[in-house]
């Protein structure tokens, strides 16, 4: 199979974009609340990030001063994973201070506080951005700096994936380093609500979105179980994209963002029907909810499926589920073969007050000590390809996806970035929310903005 990468989507679409909008995008992954994670989990992160291994390197002493890191890391298997980076940091440049920046709210207030903060020329030293398109406006409003040059001195053009290191170029510069990737494209299932139903919880890798319908049917049909559970509007979008890979396939896919598909399409037409089919068997009250609440009820066993990113497994192995016993996975519906990235990355800020603390945290949050501390906790992958996985005792899961990263098609995420615009992912939740919030029944409307979304 072609391996296709998030870098056709940047060669094909016009970076330029007008402004420098702030975005409503929900975040991706930010966490609910901390108390879904255990004391004991804590504790051996805060171990963990405290004694970084021998493989620590040296060097980072004459370095102080403060660095202010924005992120919208606050709770749950995030905050331990930004922790656990802290950890690194204070064992490799013990006498820079860390100052912690976090504001709830990914992709709402937070963003909205950041760009406050940056027309103001008052700017953290360094800010979370997901990589991909999402960091164009940035780059367009010289928000950012060209970190090229650290990728060289900190070695990541041997350790990251040509195709990452593609994805990440834009006019020949890079203007943010990632902490990891993820998937976005994943079916979780609890194995009790499967067996209630009499679905067999090894045979949930659906072929076609087709076959994952007629099965929510005979749930909805045979018990009281929500067949498939979803939040708001972004996990909304989350779950369209991955109804839109499995109705296009990659190539086509991506051809939405290089005008080579068109978004007004029959394709895209019953791609957009087979999701509102998909929307008819969701929790009503979807609307009142964030990812977790929504995944909460496959922990709970009320709800059968749930189709959401890779930092679900954090959640789920918090509550003493097991993977194989309590919960299956398995890539969403149609879309074997596929890998739907994104990536939380850094980036220094134009005018920041601690340049010098700002390039210690970027070599820390690539470092090998770095992504391994961060990733285990957080249920993501390293982006660095160096680590040795079963090794260093990350999960199956985690395993899987990076094997899957290395050889499946790569796409990029609408919902979290890689692939939209921060202009063209609001468009996306606007249209989304009007069509489900309406009864999922205008597709002609649906369709028409969606298209004008992606114009030109």
């Amino acid at each position: 199979m072609r391996r296709f990468t998030p870098f056709a989507i940047l060669a094909a679409v016009g970076l330029a974009l007008a402004g420098c909008g702030t975005s409503n995008e929900p975040s991706d992954d930010t966490s609910t609340g901390a108390e879904n994670t255990p004391e004991e989990t804590t504790a051996a992160a805060t171990d963990e990030a405290e004694t970084p291994d021998d493989s620590t390197e040296a060097g980072g002493s004459d370095v102080s001063g403060d660095v202010e890191v924005f992120t919208w890391w606050t709770a749950g298997s995030e905050a331990l994973g930004l922790e656990a980076l802290q950890g690194v940091l204070a064992a490799k440049y013990p006498d820079v201070n860390f100052i912690n920046g976090g504001v709830t709210g990914g992709g709402g207030s937070a963003k909205e506080l950041l760009q406050t903060r940056l027309q103001a020329n008052q700017p953290p030293d360094s800010f979370q951005v997901h990589a991909g398109k999402e960091a164009q406006d940035y780059i367009d409003a010289g928000q950012v700096t060209d970190v090229s040059a650290l990728y060289e001195e900190f070695g990541l053009t041997d350790v990251f994936p040509q195709d990452l290191l593609d994805m990440l170029t834009q006019d020949g510069k890079i203007y943010t380093i990632p902490s990891n990737v993820h998937r976005a494209n994943v079916l979780w299932a609890s194995v009790p609500a499967l067996e209630q139903a009499g679905i067999d919880p090894q045979a949930t890798t659906y072929a076609s979105v087709d076959d994952f319908i007629a099965d929510l049917q005979k749930i909805q049909d045979s018990t009281d179980l929500i067949p498939l559970s979803i939040g708001g509007t972004w996990t909304q979008v989350h779950l369209l994209e991955c109804v839109l890979i499995a109705e296009l396939g990659p190539e086509a896919y991506l051809g939405l963002f290089d005008g080579t598909t068109d978004w007004a399409g029959s394709e895209v037409g019953g791609a957009l029907e087979k999701f509102g089919t998909l929307i008819g068997f969701t929790n009503d009250d979807r609307d009142q909810y964030d990812w977790e609440p929504a995944s909460q009820m496959v922990v709970d066993g009320t709800a059968v499926f749930n189709v959401m990113g890779d930092w679900v497994p954090a959640l789920l192995d918090s509550t003493g589920l097991v993977d194989g016993t309590d919960y299956v996975w398995a890539p969403a519906p149609g879309t074997d073969g596929v890998y739907d990235f994104l990536a939380d990355s850094f980036s220094l800020a134009q005018g920041a007050p601690h340049p010098d603390g700002a390039k210690a945290w970027l070599d820390v949050i690539s470092s090998a000590d770095g992504q391994e501390a961060f990733n285990k906790v957080k249920g993501s992958i390293p982006a660095r390809t160096d680590l040795d996985l079963a090794a260093l005792g990350f999960s199956d899961y985690q395993q899987q996806a990076a094997q899957s990263f290395a050889t499946d098609a790569i796409v990029g995420s609408i919902q979290h970035g890689a692939a939209a615009t921060i202009q063209q992912g609001n468009a996306t939740n606007d249209a989304v929310s009007k069509f489900t919030t309406s009864g999922s029944t205008d597709l002609e409307t649906f369709q028409s903005e969606l298209a004008a979304a992606y114009a030109g």
